[in-house]
């Protein structure tokens, strides 16, 4: 792949085909086409229990529940990254009520078609989806009290930009509560890819460390893990970069892929900006 854009295009194939095949999946093999729970998801976390949840908007492609784990109050403002088919923005919705706002952005026109197609069907008004890169997210300045993400920056080629596009579009003191791909220890490179590749990084995953320190730099502050789950990878991966011995040391270890949900919190201001009276969520 020559450019950034090319990569891009491809997710947005990628994704395109996936919409293609849920509904040929609902039309098809379920035969009742309407929504009825049956699709089987692959989600790192079982969504059909929670409040809010509509199957149409379920893919699968969630690597954590960051609804779960977000500060989100009723009336709050929420915009979630990568919003897919809507999942997560109505598992946000059933929290922040009807007094409040979930504005989804992604990349993909045919997801943010079918997402809001799944808006119509649940019948909310304070559910927009729109069409963006969040690189550069289609949102003003300080709009949102929280903002959530699911795997979408192992995703993202410019991590830096797509994290000071979050802290731009977030309240003083508002959340970031994100769940994503992520590493612990060493792994060789060869496995480290084809791991990415297994678990549908396109961009790569980065070192736990890494990833916060990346945060820092944005700006965020008060980061803490709230919730992680080592991944397991195929026995015939291993074996095949690892001498039998390490591989069970590997999988039995602290070194490996792991679904991670974090939060961060954008401060009350900085000294160098303009509006540096600080007061809630201003």
């Amino acid at each position: 792949m020559n450019t950034v854009e090319d990569f891009k295009k491809s997710l947005q194939q990628r994704f395109t085909e996936i919409v293609y095949q849920s509904e040929e999946f609902v039309e098809e093999e379920c035969g009742c086409g309407s929504g009825c729970g049956c699709h089987t998801s692959s989600e790192v976390d079982d969504y059909s229990n929670e409040p809010g949840y509509h199957p149409l908007a379920d893919l699968g492609l969630g690597t954590g529940m960051p609804t779960r784990h977000a500060g989100i109050k009723e009336g709050d403002t929420v915009v979630d990254l990568g919003s897919g088919a809507g999942i997560d923005c109505f598992l946000a919705r059933e929290i922040t009520g009807s007094a409040g706002k979930v504005i989804g952005v992604d990349m993909t026109g045919k997801m943010v078609e079918k997402a809001r197609k799944n808006t119509e069907v649940a019948g909310y008004n304070n559910v927009e989806f729109r069409l963006g890169d969040i690189e550069k997210l289609p949102v003003s300045d300080k709009t949102a009290h929280v903002v959530i993400g699911n795997g979408v920056m192992s995703l993202t080629p410019d991590k830096e930009k797509a994290f000071s596009e979050v802290y731009r579009i977030l309240k003083h003191h508002g959340e970031l509560c994100i769940s994503d791909i992520m590493v612990r220890g060493d792994m060789p490179k060869g496995m480290k890819m084809d791991a990415d590749l297994y678990m549908g990084c396109m961009a790569g995953s980065m070192q736990v460390d890494e990833y916060i320190m990346m945060l820092e730099k944005a700006g965020f502050e008060e980061i803490s893990i709230k919730d992680e789950k080592k991944l397991e990878l195929p026995d015939a991966m291993l074996h095949y970069y690892l001498p039998p011995d390490e591989a069970v040391e590997f999988r039995e270890g602290r070194s490996g892929i792991y679904s991670i949900t974090l939060s961060a919190e954008k401060p009350c201001c900085h000294a160098d900006e303009e509006d540096h009276v600080c007061c809630g969520n201003h």
